[in-house]
């Protein structure tokens, strides 16, 4: 029989169970408690929140480095069009949710980490109707950073066409919490040996990767970025080429995968990667199979920014 166990021994048994992961879990945040705390055993999450069994709700990623938050108001931005789109509101003002990040930032204590901000429908039953809901659930918790190996930078990086169809367009422009075809691109990545799968619409046009952007440098040097009506518009790869400054030319256009064979260079963008080159597709040489020019600029261009724009705390 398995134990009834009143509330004290349950809470013992359940703090003393292995947390896999928790050294990576720096500091933590939730909106029912208002508090800020740094011990992972106590970062749990009501079975009844509907983002955790409907997955509903939706949730962004930002980066700090050198004690600097990249990108905040574009997260945001992105966040509350995401919100509003499945018709959701935070449990607080943006404005406080803004104060949030900073705080949970601070009390890690690092210089370097990112910070994932979790906005649900809240708990209140294990139906699917929104109304279940009284109050929305807000999660914040900064966790370490792991920077990409810099043999990935000076050698690059593989990738193949995932089986995986790129999501319909209607949820794939919202940043949902609904992550389960992504995380079975990236396992049949691994599967196969390669750094990164990329997925196409019905008509061979490229969408993206697992949680990257991808696009081409095309033969005259012509940065082509793909139309995001099947993809998530990233927040990395549109300030790269704001930071460009006009430089090199770019154009936003739907690229079928038999371009990607014969570009100059492929492009990864992400906010751990910053910007990555692919120099073999589906198992064949891009270019000269080495990263590119314009790859090794985007990335010292990101690498600056923030440095020079990031918001300090």
């Amino acid at each position: 029989m398995i134990p009834v166990l009143d509330s004290e021994e349950y809470l013992k048994k359940m703090l003393s169970v292995r947390r896999p992961g928790s050294d990576d879990v720096l500091a933590f945040y939730e909106h029912r408690l208002g508090a800020i705390c740094k011990d992972p055993k106590l970062m749990l999450m009501p079975w009844d929140d509907h983002l955790v069994h409907r997955g509903d709700g939706v949730f962004e990623t930002l980066k700090f480095t050198g004690r600097r938050m990249y990108l905040v108001e574009q997260h945001l931005k992105r966040m509350k069009r995401s919100a509003e789109t499945i018709h959701l509101q935070p449990p607080c003002t943006w404005e406080r949710l803004r104060e949030v990040l900073f705080d949970v930032a601070k009390a890690t204590g690092k210089d370097d980490g990112l910070i994932r901000v979790l906005l649900g429908r809240g708990p209140g039953g294990f139906g699917i109707a929104m109304d279940e809901c009284p109050l929305p659930s807000l999660y914040v918790v900064a966790y370490a950073l792991h920077d990409k190996p810099e043999e990935w930078y000076e050698k690059g990086v593989t990738a193949f066409r995932t089986s995986y169809p790129a999501k319909q367009s209607w949820i794939a422009t919202i940043k949902s919490v609904d992550y389960l075809p992504n995380a079975l691109m990236k396992q049949e990545a691994t599967d196969k040996g390669y750094d990164y799968p990329i997925c196409f619409d019905e008509h061979d046009f490229l969408a993206e990767g697992a949680t990257e952007n991808m696009c081409i440098v095309d033969q005259s040097g012509t940065i082509i970025v793909p139309e995001f009506d099947r993809a998530l518009a990233g927040t990395t790869l549109f300030r790269a080429l704001d930071l460009l400054d006009g430089e090199i030319p770019v154009e936003f256009r739907k690229i079928q995968e038999n371009e990607l064979y014969g570009a100059r260079e492929i492009l990864v963008f992400g906010t751990t990667a910053e910007c990555l080159s692919i120099v073999r597709y589906n198992g064949k040489p891009i270019q000269d199979v080495r990263p590119g020019a314009v790859a090794r600029k985007l990335r010292k261009l990101l690498q600056d920014d923030i440095a020079k724009n990031g918001e300090a705390f």
